[in-house]
């Protein structure tokens, strides 16, 4: 298994959640755009190198990416303008947004083990 891998299967995670939540805004990992696509990739690999690393260290790092591509805070997701509505610090996030960076978080860890060809460190 992949670093790619393991991020299609969070990414999947995620829209089935968002579906859940009535947000069918998720296209399907093979339908996503690659900024998408290695957004998912990067934050996988940061918690491969990280095992430590938190839900909040999660949005953290996704923060950061974003505005170093340009993204800013907006109501509603738009990635023709860059513009997010998690945009903001991880304690100012609604419940069911934090959740998402559990459950990428937690997927990740369950699926390490299993990744070939990447240094990983495994939490004790």
């Amino acid at each position: 298994m992949r670093p790619e891998d393991i991020a299609a299967v969070c990414h999947e995670a995620n829209r089935m959640y968002c579906l859940t939540q009535d947000d069918a805004s998720q296209p399907t990992w093979m339908a996503a755009p690659q900024w998408q696509k290695d957004s998912a990739i990067n934050g996988v690999r940061m918690h491969l190198a990280n095992p430590n690393a938190t839900p909040e260290d999660s949005h953290k790092a996704w923060l950061a990416e974003k505005e170093a591509s340009g993204w800013r805070y907006g109501p509603v997701k738009n990635p023709e303008t860059k513009e997010h509505p998690c945009f903001r610090p991880y304690d100012q996030l609604p419940a069911d947004q934090q959740a998402k960076d559990h459950l990428f978080r937690n997927i990740v860890h369950a699926l390490a083990p299993f990744v070939i060809g990447e240094t990983v460190v495994v939490a004790a």
